[in-house]
């Protein structure tokens, strides 16, 4: 039987190894878009970070941004990086929908333009692959269910968004880590360590938060793997939030019919 990493990942809380981690990653960015005006100072403490990523995570209806997301071999040193946009809208029922479209792949100190895209909308996910000529469409929910993904423990990945400080300090060693020279410009940074008593405990061995100081969410997330060997860094910068995103910015193109098309229904 194959599986879909992403479907996998919905309900396995499993990353795949290749480029679909990134749009689950981005759907669990989304709620730290509503921001307060100076919510926060260098010399905040943890829990003061934790409440605000906590309470930044509700009047979200939808952003723009701009994303970059970077893998690395830590053993080889060598990274693959992929830029683009992201749009994300959370519709009157609850549902949401993002959109994420790479234009550029960066490796090896080289810049190609490298178009992929990725669409999830009512449990079905679009992955298109221009330069193969591929579209996938998966469906990565069953008819009707719905998965919060934004709480710890049911989505694939793991962050202190929306969830409370306690939440938070039962799954995770939290502290914070004075400013180093390539943090992101006027920020703050916390690492989450998980405990060993949960299931984050085999997938992780730390997750780097860094959380803009005025804007109150997070303009870079690094993971990095139980085994210390793949580091994944996602670095986000919101251009419009709450700004009226509509039908056209979640709308595929048409696609040539010599393109490699595929179905693949839910699998239990």
């Amino acid at each position: 039987m194959n599986h879909c990493p992403i479907s996998d990942s919905f309900r396995k809380i499993a990353f795949s190894l290749n480029w679909r981690w990134a749009l689950v990653l981005l759907i669990l960015l989304l709620p730290l878009t509503t921001v307060r005006a100076d919510v926060l100072k260098p010399d905040s403490s943890v829990d003061d970070i934790l409440n605000v990523l906590h309470d930044d995570g509700t009047g979200l209806h939808d952003f723009t941004a701009k994303v970059t997301l970077t893998e690395e071999d830590a053993a080889a040193g060598d990274s693959t990086s992929r830029a683009g946009t992201v749009y994300f809208q959370k519709k009157s029922d609850g549902n949401a929908r993002i959109h994420v479209l790479f234009d550029t792949q960066t490796s090896g100190g080289a810049t190609t333009d490298q178009k992929v895209e990725y669409l999830l909308a009512d449990g079905w996910l679009t992955d298109r692959d221009y330069s193969r000529k591929t579209e996938i469409v998966r469906q990565v929910l069953k008819p009707g269910e719905k998965v919060d993904l934004l709480k710890l423990g049911e989505g694939p990945f793991p962050l202190p968004i929306g969830q409370t400080k306690e939440d938070v300090h039962q799954q995770f060693d939290v502290s914070k880590v004075p400013p180093a020279k390539n943090d992101p410009a006027d920020s703050v940074h916390l690492k989450l360590a998980p405990k060993e008593s949960t299931q984050f405990a085999d997938k992780f061995s730390a997750i780097d938060v860094y959380v803009n100081l005025k804007t109150g969410f997070p303009n870079r997330i690094v993971t990095i793997d139980d085994n210390q060997t793949v580091i994944r860094t996602t670095d986000l910068d919101v251009t419009a939030r709450n700004s009226d995103v509509g039908d056209k910015e979640f709308k595929l193109g048409e696609i040539g019919s010599d393109w490699n098309r595929r179905t693949e229904p839910f699998e239990q």
